[in-house]
Parts: structure tokens; sequence; C-alpha cells
């Protein structure tokens, strides 16, 4: 993980934006109390959201407790994936 001023950040945010874009390394801005914000690529946050969604199905099938499920079908449909 790179590490930066936000004063620094600032005036390379450009070139920060378009490196991020093509990598999964994140970006710690920091200032006088430490690190304070995270740069990451929209695919890192995508990703997390994927596991955490998988992870959250997993304990509700363990428990018992997962609802009634939408056909995979019309989770296609409903993202604009099938007609």
């Amino acid at each position: 993980m790179t590490e930066m001023t936000i004063g620094e950040a600032a005036s390379r945010l450009e070139d920060l934006v378009h490196r991020l874009g093509g990598s999964r390394e994140p970006v710690a801005l920091a200032d006088e109390n430490g690190v304070t914000a995270l740069l990451v690529a929209p695919q890192v946050i995508e990703d997390l959201e994927d596991a955490l969604a998988i992870a959250e199905y997993r304990r509700q099938k363990a428990e018992g407790t997962l609802g009634e499920g939408i056909p995979h079908a019309e989770v296609g449909r409903l993202l604009g994936l099938r007609p």
C-alpha cells in the first residue's frame, strides 16, 4: 500500500485516479493523525460486496433462515442481462 499526505494526493489526483484504474493496490491518505482515508479501485469494492453477499448467504443457509430466493433468470432480467 502506498501512503502519502492528503496535500500530495491532491496535487497528484489525476495521476492517482489513472493508477488506481489498473491496480488493486490502495493508496492511503494521511495527515498528522495518521491514515484517514483510502483510495481504491471500484473493482476492489465490488469484490468485497460480492464476498460479503456470499458470506451472508452461507450464514443464512447454515442457520436455516434462508428465505425463498429469486430464480437465476429473474436476476439476469433485473440486471438487464436477459430479455
